[in-house]
């Protein structure tokens, strides 16, 4: 699964790396659990929707 992420002020989504995925993730949230935050968000992104973590929309690429 690919993921893509768009800070709220963008308008294009981008491809984005899991070490780079973990680094917003971490960015966003301090010292909370940033791999079991990312965990949930691939898992709530398979369905289709869009997660909002603070300033980043997270989503799976729609092929």
């Amino acid at each position: 699964m690919i993921v893509q992420t768009q800070y709220i002020k963008e308008k294009i989504w981008i491809d984005t790396n899991e070490k780079d995925l973990l680094r917003i993730v971490q960015e966003e949230i301090g010292d909370a659990d940033p791999k079991g935050t990312l965990d949930y968000i691939k898992e709530a992104i398979k369905g289709g929707k869009v997660i909002t973590l603070v300033d980043c929309r997270f989503r799976k690429k729609v092929l």
